[in-house]
């Protein structure tokens, strides 16, 4: 079996809540190795951005679509959350504010995600 194809049914296998949680894994793995390699080195750090910055967009998306069935007040924290995400981004970027909000609330939301 190739890889691609153990990737693809592992994906399969997952619930929604755990492909959520993998994905935050890794938009924060990725954040935490631009916060270690520090402002020098931009093509990492603009790398980590725009994953954890395309998640985040997703997540607003799925919330903003008719048939979401999450209660409308979390909706909203999301919609608000990544919206939040997306202006520090911009400053870490631009004015090299600090990563490590990023990563803290994405490990909120693995939190929040692993929760039974």
């Amino acid at each position: 079996m190739s890889i691609q194809a153990y990737q693809r049914a592992a994906t399969q296998a997952e619930s929604p809540r755990e492909l959520e949680y993998r994905a935050f894994g890794q938009a924060t793995a990725a954040l935490i190795r631009a916060q270690e390699a520090g402002v020098a080195d931009l093509s990492v750090r603009a790398e980590a951005l725009e994953t954890n910055r395309r998640l985040w967009s997703l997540l607003c998306s799925d919330c903003l679509s008719e048939g979401n069935t999450l209660p409308p007040r979390l909706r909203a924290q999301i919609v608000s959350l990544a919206l939040w995400v997306s202006k520090h981004s911009s400053e870490v970027l631009r004015a090299g504010a600090d990563v490590q909000p990023l990563i803290d609330v994405n490990k909120s939301m693995m939190e929040g995600l692993s929760a039974r």
